[in-house]
């Protein structure tokens, strides 16, 4: 399900700390989550060192598999500090599993999530189910961003000029 992820650009880690920043009331603390892949866990890391930057509070980093019995002892984890937001990164088939099990057994809000270029595919809707990942955004590679309502993925191309 979708390519694998690529590195964090510049634009897309800043446009996750934006969509972060513009979200009321503003978020102090937050869990990020990846896949276990290299790649997204140093995403994960990259973006926990913006956050600290701008006098945010990492509550915890965790990842999960791309296949598992149930995620739901990673779910329980992502949730049990009740951040204001969560931070995802990785692949789309271990994140739709974990989003699934975080709508159905946690008070996780897709709302208060953001999350990075690699999750912005069609079929993470698809394969979530209707309302799984309703009011969940991200960020693209260029520093646009995107968000799902339903059954639809909303793209924002970036307009400000020098961030692609």
């Amino acid at each position: 399900m979708g390519p694998p992820p690529r590195p964090l650009t510049r634009a897309e880690r800043a446009a996750v700390m934006r969509l972060l920043e513009e979200k009321r009331p503003r978020p102090l603390t937050v869990v990020i989550g990846s896949s276990r892949d290299a790649v997204s866990r140093e995403a994960a890391e990259q973006l926990a060192a913006a956050w600290r930057e701008r006098d945010g509070t990492v509550l915890d980093i965790l990842d999960w598999p791309e296949e598992a019995a149930s995620w739901l002892r990673q779910a329980r984890r992502f949730t049990a500090q009740a951040p204001d937001a969560w931070i995802v990164t990785g692949r789309p088939a271990g994140w739709v599993q974990m989003g699934r099990r975080l709508a159905l057994s946690t008070d996780w809000d897709p709302a208060r999530t953001v999350a990075t270029a690699s999750l912005s595919t069609d079929d993470l809707i698809i394969q979530g189910g209707i309302g799984t990942f309703d009011h969940l955004c991200g960020a693209h590679r260029d520093g646009g961003t995107w968000a799902v309502f339903r059954t639809l993925r909303d793209d924002h191309p970036n307009t400000r000029s020098g961030q692609a």
